[in-house]
């Protein structure tokens, strides 16, 4: 047992859409990610997706419903098959929990992330 420091783990890395694994938790990687510019729509059939803004400011596009806006200490919850784009005007730093394997693209056709562990 041990805590972790997420502004550490976000010093660690400079790349943008490339989750790092910081934890496990039941079955789930807890991660942190720098956004900037935009992700591709997608979805994912079986999982919600689960996005924490730390710092900067998230918007989250979605094909069949208005866009939403989140700043630090806000979090969206975006439900399974939902098909859905995160970006960000400037760069965010964000933390995600996802079932351990799920790509991070969904079902875009673009390449996952590795989702290294630091």
């Amino acid at each position: 047992m041990h805590k972790i420091n997420l502004a550490e783990k976000l010093a660690q890395f400079d790349t943008h859409w490339d989750p790092k694994v910081v934890a496990n938790y039941n079955g789930n990687d807890v991660m942190v990610v720098k956004f900037q510019g935009e992700f591709p729509f997608h979805s994912h059939a079986d999982t919600d997706d689960f996005f924490l803004v730390i710092s900067g400011e998230v918007t989250m596009d979605f094909e069949d419903a208005p866009a939403v806006t989140f700043g630090p200490g806000e979090l969206l919850i975006v439900p399974a098959d939902t098909v859905h784009r995160p970006r960000a005007d400037t760069e965010a730093s964000v933390l995600l929990i996802e079932p351990v394997g799920e790509p991070n693209s969904g079902n875009s056709g673009a390449p996952a992330a590795a989702k290294d562990h630091i």
